[in-house]
Protein backbone atom coordinates (compact mmCIF):
# COMPACT_ATOMS: atom_id res chain seq x y z
CA UNK A 1 0.00 0.00 0.00
CA UNK A 2 1.21 3.48 -0.77
CA UNK A 3 0.41 6.81 0.80
CA UNK A 4 -2.88 8.04 -0.66
CA UNK A 5 -1.57 11.60 -0.54
CA UNK A 6 1.39 10.67 -2.78
CA UNK A 7 0.32 11.77 -6.26
CA UNK A 8 3.41 10.56 -8.06
CA UNK A 9 2.62 7.99 -10.77
CA UNK A 10 3.88 4.46 -10.16
CA UNK A 11 6.60 3.09 -12.44
CA UNK A 12 8.58 -0.06 -13.11
CA UNK A 13 11.97 -0.43 -14.80
CA UNK A 14 12.26 -3.17 -17.43
CA UNK A 15 15.43 -3.96 -19.39
CA UNK A 16 18.32 -6.42 -19.70
CA UNK A 17 20.43 -7.23 -16.63
CA UNK A 18 23.17 -4.70 -15.95
CA UNK A 19 21.69 -1.92 -18.10
CA UNK A 20 19.94 0.09 -15.37
CA UNK A 21 23.17 0.41 -13.39
CA UNK A 22 24.92 1.94 -16.40
CA UNK A 23 21.96 4.05 -17.47
CA UNK A 24 21.11 5.76 -14.19
CA UNK A 25 23.79 7.40 -12.07
CA UNK A 26 22.99 7.97 -8.36
CA UNK A 27 21.88 11.53 -9.13
CA UNK A 28 19.59 10.30 -11.91
CA UNK A 29 18.09 7.66 -9.63
CA UNK A 30 17.37 10.41 -7.13
CA UNK A 31 15.62 12.40 -9.84
CA UNK A 32 13.69 9.28 -10.94
CA UNK A 33 12.41 8.50 -7.45
CA UNK A 34 11.40 12.13 -7.03
CA UNK A 35 9.22 11.91 -10.12
CA UNK A 36 7.60 8.49 -9.70
CA UNK A 37 6.92 5.87 -7.08
CA UNK A 38 9.29 3.04 -7.90
CA UNK A 39 11.87 0.72 -6.41
CA UNK A 40 14.99 1.54 -8.44
CA UNK A 41 16.54 -1.73 -7.30
CA UNK A 42 13.71 -3.72 -8.86
CA UNK A 43 14.37 -4.17 -12.58
CA UNK A 44 12.17 -6.55 -14.54
CA UNK A 45 14.09 -8.66 -17.04
CA UNK A 46 10.95 -10.62 -17.85
CA UNK A 47 7.29 -9.71 -17.38
CA UNK A 48 5.51 -13.03 -17.77
CA UNK A 49 5.86 -16.74 -17.13
CA UNK A 50 5.58 -19.13 -14.20
CA UNK A 51 8.92 -18.04 -12.71
CA UNK A 52 8.00 -14.35 -12.59
CA UNK A 53 9.31 -12.60 -9.48
CA UNK A 54 6.28 -11.84 -7.25
CA UNK A 55 7.69 -8.37 -6.57
CA UNK A 56 7.78 -7.70 -10.33
CA UNK A 57 4.21 -8.99 -10.71
CA UNK A 58 3.02 -6.66 -7.95
CA UNK A 59 4.87 -3.66 -9.38
CA UNK A 60 3.61 -4.41 -12.89
CA UNK A 61 0.01 -4.57 -11.68
CA UNK A 62 0.41 -1.12 -10.10
CA UNK A 63 2.53 0.57 -12.79
CA UNK A 64 1.26 3.54 -14.78
CA UNK A 65 4.60 3.97 -16.51
CA UNK A 66 7.05 1.39 -17.76
CA UNK A 67 10.60 2.69 -18.17
CA UNK A 68 12.44 0.48 -20.65
CA UNK A 69 15.81 0.21 -22.35
CA UNK A 70 17.77 -2.39 -24.32
CA UNK A 71 16.52 -5.92 -23.82
CA UNK A 72 13.07 -5.00 -22.55
CA UNK A 73 10.71 -7.97 -22.97
CA UNK A 74 7.81 -7.67 -25.46
CA UNK A 75 4.68 -6.04 -24.11
CA UNK A 76 2.29 -8.72 -25.28
CA UNK A 77 -1.44 -8.87 -24.65
CA UNK A 78 -0.68 -11.23 -21.76
CA UNK A 79 1.69 -8.71 -20.18
CA UNK A 80 -0.78 -5.87 -20.64
CA UNK A 81 -3.53 -7.93 -19.02
CA UNK A 82 -1.29 -8.11 -15.95
CA UNK A 83 -0.74 -4.35 -16.08
CA UNK A 84 -4.26 -2.86 -15.96
CA UNK A 85 -3.05 0.60 -14.88
CA UNK A 86 -0.33 0.97 -17.52
CA UNK A 87 -0.72 4.19 -19.50
CA UNK A 88 2.74 5.00 -20.86
CA UNK A 89 6.04 3.49 -21.94
CA UNK A 90 9.20 5.61 -21.84
CA UNK A 91 12.05 3.94 -23.70
CA UNK A 92 15.53 5.15 -22.70
CA UNK A 93 17.03 4.06 -26.03
CA UNK A 94 16.22 4.18 -29.75
CA UNK A 95 13.78 1.92 -31.55
CA UNK A 96 10.75 0.55 -29.71
CA UNK A 97 9.95 -2.06 -32.36
CA UNK A 98 11.43 -4.89 -30.31
CA UNK A 99 9.05 -4.56 -27.36
CA UNK A 100 6.14 -2.21 -28.13
CA UNK A 101 3.54 -4.46 -29.78
CA UNK A 102 0.27 -3.82 -31.60
CA UNK A 103 -1.49 -4.63 -28.32
CA UNK A 104 0.05 -1.47 -26.84
CA UNK A 105 -1.32 0.74 -29.60
CA UNK A 106 -4.72 -0.97 -29.40
CA UNK A 107 -4.78 -0.25 -25.67
CA UNK A 108 -4.01 3.43 -26.33
CA UNK A 109 -0.73 3.41 -24.42
CA UNK A 110 1.40 6.44 -25.17
CA UNK A 111 5.06 5.83 -26.01
CA UNK A 112 8.16 7.99 -25.97
CA UNK A 113 11.73 7.09 -26.85
CA UNK A 114 15.19 8.59 -26.48
CA UNK A 115 15.95 7.98 -30.15
CA UNK A 116 16.98 11.61 -30.58
CA UNK A 117 19.57 11.28 -27.81
CA UNK A 118 20.86 8.01 -29.24
CA UNK A 119 21.16 9.56 -32.71
CA UNK A 120 23.80 12.05 -31.58
CA UNK A 121 26.76 9.71 -30.97
CA UNK A 122 26.00 7.80 -34.18
CA UNK A 123 26.11 11.04 -36.13
CA UNK A 124 29.36 12.05 -34.41
CA UNK A 125 30.94 8.70 -35.28
CA UNK A 126 29.78 9.17 -38.87
CA UNK A 127 31.20 12.68 -39.08
CA UNK A 128 34.59 11.41 -37.92
CA UNK A 129 34.43 8.54 -40.43
CA UNK A 130 33.57 10.90 -43.30
CA UNK A 131 36.41 13.30 -42.52
CA UNK A 132 38.92 10.48 -42.00
CA UNK A 133 37.81 8.87 -45.27
CA UNK A 134 38.41 12.12 -47.15
CA UNK A 135 41.91 12.39 -45.72
CA UNK A 136 42.72 8.77 -46.53
CA UNK A 137 43.54 8.18 -42.87
CA UNK A 138 42.87 4.44 -42.76
CA UNK A 139 44.98 3.64 -45.81
CA UNK A 140 47.82 5.97 -44.88
CA UNK A 141 47.98 4.56 -41.35
CA UNK A 142 48.43 1.06 -42.74
CA UNK A 143 50.98 2.25 -45.29
CA UNK A 144 52.92 4.16 -42.62
CA UNK A 145 53.15 0.95 -40.62
CA UNK A 146 54.57 -0.79 -43.71
CA UNK A 147 57.00 1.91 -44.86
CA UNK A 148 58.48 2.91 -41.48
CA UNK A 149 60.80 5.43 -43.08
CA UNK A 150 61.06 8.58 -45.19
CA UNK A 151 58.36 8.74 -47.86
CA UNK A 152 56.68 11.32 -50.11
CA UNK A 153 53.26 11.20 -48.46
CA UNK A 154 52.04 14.32 -50.25
CA UNK A 155 52.69 12.62 -53.56
CA UNK A 156 51.06 9.35 -52.52
CA UNK A 157 48.04 11.12 -51.01
CA UNK A 158 47.74 13.73 -53.72
CA UNK A 159 44.12 12.81 -54.34
CA UNK A 160 43.09 13.01 -50.69
CA UNK A 161 41.54 15.89 -48.76
CA UNK A 162 38.09 17.07 -47.79
CA UNK A 163 37.78 20.25 -49.82
CA UNK A 164 34.75 19.99 -52.14
CA UNK A 165 34.36 16.27 -51.54
CA UNK A 166 30.93 14.80 -52.25
CA UNK A 167 29.12 12.96 -49.46
CA UNK A 168 25.99 10.93 -50.13
CA UNK A 169 23.56 10.41 -47.24
CA UNK A 170 21.17 7.49 -47.63
CA UNK A 171 18.16 8.20 -45.44
CA UNK A 172 17.00 11.41 -43.79
CA UNK A 173 16.41 9.68 -40.47
CA UNK A 174 17.13 11.38 -37.15
CA UNK A 175 20.73 10.28 -37.56
CA UNK A 176 20.90 11.19 -41.24
CA UNK A 177 19.58 14.67 -40.54
CA UNK A 178 22.01 15.16 -37.67
CA UNK A 179 24.89 14.11 -39.94
CA UNK A 180 23.74 16.65 -42.52
CA UNK A 181 23.68 19.31 -39.80
CA UNK A 182 27.17 18.40 -38.57
CA UNK A 183 28.54 18.56 -42.12
CA UNK A 184 27.39 22.16 -42.71
CA UNK A 185 30.59 23.89 -41.47
CA UNK A 186 32.73 21.92 -43.91
CA UNK A 187 33.43 22.55 -47.60
CA UNK A 188 31.58 19.45 -48.71
CA UNK A 189 28.82 18.85 -51.25
CA UNK A 190 26.06 16.78 -49.65
CA UNK A 191 23.65 14.56 -51.56
CA UNK A 192 20.57 12.84 -50.16
CA UNK A 193 18.48 9.84 -51.13
CA UNK A 194 15.20 9.42 -49.26
CA UNK A 195 11.91 8.57 -50.99
CA UNK A 196 9.94 10.31 -48.22
CA UNK A 197 11.68 13.70 -48.59
CA UNK A 198 10.34 16.33 -50.99
CA UNK A 199 12.44 18.63 -53.13
CA UNK A 200 11.45 21.60 -50.95
CA UNK A 201 12.43 19.76 -47.77
CA UNK A 202 15.77 18.77 -49.31
CA UNK A 203 16.40 22.40 -50.24
CA UNK A 204 15.67 23.41 -46.65
CA UNK A 205 18.18 20.81 -45.47
CA UNK A 206 20.74 22.24 -47.89
CA UNK A 207 21.25 18.99 -49.80
CA UNK A 208 20.75 17.80 -53.35
CA UNK A 209 18.04 15.14 -53.60
CA UNK A 210 18.95 12.30 -55.98
CA UNK A 211 17.92 8.75 -56.88
CA UNK A 212 19.97 6.15 -55.01
CA UNK A 213 22.00 4.90 -57.96
CA UNK A 214 23.00 8.43 -58.97
CA UNK A 215 23.97 9.27 -55.39
CA UNK A 216 26.19 6.19 -55.24
CA UNK A 217 27.82 7.11 -58.55
CA UNK A 218 28.62 10.66 -57.45
CA UNK A 219 29.60 10.20 -53.82
CA UNK A 220 33.20 10.07 -52.64
CA UNK A 221 31.61 8.79 -49.43
CA UNK A 222 28.24 7.04 -49.16
CA UNK A 223 26.84 6.82 -45.64
CA UNK A 224 23.81 4.64 -44.83
CA UNK A 225 21.21 5.90 -42.34
CA UNK A 226 17.98 4.23 -43.47
CA UNK A 227 15.79 2.10 -41.17
CA UNK A 228 15.76 -1.69 -41.23
CA UNK A 229 12.45 -2.56 -42.90
CA UNK A 230 11.67 -5.13 -45.62
CA UNK A 231 11.98 -2.52 -48.38
CA UNK A 232 15.54 -1.56 -47.35
CA UNK A 233 17.05 -5.05 -47.24
CA UNK A 234 20.16 -5.03 -49.50
CA UNK A 235 19.27 -1.56 -50.75
CA UNK A 236 23.03 -1.12 -51.25
CA UNK A 237 23.48 -4.06 -53.58
CA UNK A 238 25.73 -5.11 -56.45
CA UNK A 239 24.47 -2.39 -58.81
CA UNK A 240 24.92 0.41 -56.29
CA UNK A 241 28.37 -0.80 -55.25
CA UNK A 242 29.47 -1.14 -58.87
CA UNK A 243 28.31 2.42 -59.50
CA UNK A 244 30.51 3.82 -56.73
CA UNK A 245 33.72 5.56 -57.74
CA UNK A 246 37.07 3.80 -57.47
CA UNK A 247 38.45 4.62 -54.03
CA UNK A 248 35.07 5.67 -52.60
CA UNK A 249 34.14 4.78 -49.02
CA UNK A 250 30.95 3.11 -47.83
CA UNK A 251 29.94 3.84 -44.22
CA UNK A 252 27.27 1.74 -42.52
CA UNK A 253 26.14 2.61 -39.00
CA UNK A 254 22.50 1.58 -39.61
CA UNK A 255 21.93 -2.18 -39.88
CA UNK A 256 24.01 -4.82 -41.62
CA UNK A 257 21.07 -6.10 -43.67
CA UNK A 258 20.88 -2.84 -45.63
CA UNK A 259 24.08 -3.76 -47.47
CA UNK A 260 24.50 -6.91 -49.58
CA UNK A 261 27.67 -8.13 -47.93
CA UNK A 262 28.22 -10.86 -50.55
CA UNK A 263 28.36 -8.11 -53.17
CA UNK A 264 30.47 -5.81 -50.99
CA UNK A 265 33.24 -8.25 -50.08
CA UNK A 266 34.72 -8.63 -53.60
CA UNK A 267 34.82 -4.83 -53.93
CA UNK A 268 36.73 -4.58 -50.66
CA UNK A 269 39.05 -7.53 -51.24
CA UNK A 270 40.05 -6.06 -54.60
CA UNK A 271 40.76 -2.73 -52.93
CA UNK A 272 38.46 -0.82 -55.27
CA UNK A 273 36.27 0.42 -52.43
CA UNK A 274 36.87 1.24 -48.78
CA UNK A 275 34.43 0.72 -45.93
CA UNK A 276 33.69 1.81 -42.38
CA UNK A 277 31.37 -0.82 -40.93
CA UNK A 278 29.94 -0.56 -37.43
CA UNK A 279 27.27 -3.13 -38.32
CA UNK A 280 27.41 -6.27 -40.43
CA UNK A 281 25.18 -9.13 -41.51
CA UNK A 282 25.46 -11.28 -39.49
CA UNK A 283 26.05 -8.83 -36.66
CA UNK A 284 29.18 -10.73 -35.61
CA UNK A 285 31.17 -11.66 -38.72
CA UNK A 286 32.51 -15.22 -38.69
CA UNK A 287 36.11 -15.59 -37.46
CA UNK A 288 37.41 -16.18 -41.00
CA UNK A 289 35.73 -13.08 -42.46
CA UNK A 290 38.12 -10.92 -44.53
CA UNK A 291 36.56 -7.85 -42.89
CA UNK A 292 38.76 -8.28 -39.81
CA UNK A 293 42.05 -7.99 -41.72
CA UNK A 294 41.49 -5.89 -44.84
CA UNK A 295 43.59 -2.71 -44.66
CA UNK A 296 40.86 -0.69 -46.39
CA UNK A 297 38.15 -1.63 -43.87
CA UNK A 298 37.51 -0.10 -40.45
CA UNK A 299 35.38 -2.66 -38.62
CA UNK A 300 33.94 -1.75 -35.22
CA UNK A 301 31.66 -3.82 -32.93
CA UNK A 302 28.41 -1.80 -33.14
CA UNK A 303 29.70 0.99 -30.91
CA UNK A 304 28.59 4.07 -32.86
CA UNK A 305 25.49 4.39 -30.71
CA UNK A 306 25.37 5.41 -27.07
CA UNK A 307 28.31 3.98 -25.16
CA UNK A 308 29.65 4.49 -21.64
CA UNK A 309 28.79 7.95 -20.37
CA UNK A 310 26.63 8.59 -23.44
CA UNK A 311 23.97 6.35 -21.89
CA UNK A 312 23.36 9.17 -19.42
CA UNK A 313 22.15 11.38 -22.28
CA UNK A 314 19.46 8.80 -23.06
CA UNK A 315 18.60 8.56 -19.37
CA UNK A 316 18.23 12.35 -19.18
CA UNK A 317 15.88 12.44 -22.15
CA UNK A 318 13.84 9.58 -20.70
CA UNK A 319 13.63 11.33 -17.31
CA UNK A 320 12.51 14.52 -19.04
CA UNK A 321 9.66 12.54 -20.61
CA UNK A 322 8.78 10.91 -17.28
CA UNK A 323 8.63 14.38 -15.75
CA UNK A 324 6.31 15.56 -18.50
CA UNK A 325 4.03 12.57 -17.90
CA UNK A 326 4.02 13.21 -14.16
CA UNK A 327 2.97 16.81 -14.81
CA UNK A 328 0.19 15.75 -17.17
CA UNK A 329 1.98 17.11 -20.24
CA UNK A 330 2.29 15.36 -23.62
CA UNK A 331 5.60 13.75 -24.49
CA UNK A 332 8.18 15.94 -26.19
CA UNK A 333 9.29 13.13 -28.52
CA UNK A 334 6.38 10.69 -28.86
CA UNK A 335 6.44 7.56 -30.99
CA UNK A 336 3.51 7.32 -33.42
CA UNK A 337 2.50 3.91 -34.77
CA UNK A 338 1.95 5.39 -38.22
CA UNK A 339 5.66 6.27 -38.47
CA UNK A 340 6.99 2.82 -37.58
CA UNK A 341 6.76 1.19 -41.05
CA UNK A 342 9.39 3.61 -42.38
CA UNK A 343 11.44 4.36 -39.28
CA UNK A 344 14.04 2.53 -37.23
Amino acid sequence: MHDATDNRPSALLSMSPGIAERLFSPARLTRLTGLVRTDPGLVAHTLTGPGLDPAVATALADAEVLITCWGAPPLTAEVLAAAPRLRAVVHAAGTVKHHVTDACWERGITVASAATANALPVAEYTLAAILFAGKGVLGSAHRYREVRGPHDWHRELGGAGNYRRTVGIVGASRIGRRVIELLRPFDLDVLLYDPYVSADEAAALGVELLPLDELCARGDVVSVHAPQVPATRHMIGAAQLAAMRDGATLINTARGSLVDEDALLPQLVSGRLNAVLDVTDPELPPPDSPLYDLPNVLLTPHVAGSLGGELHRMADQALDEVERYAKGLPFEDPVHPSSLPHSA
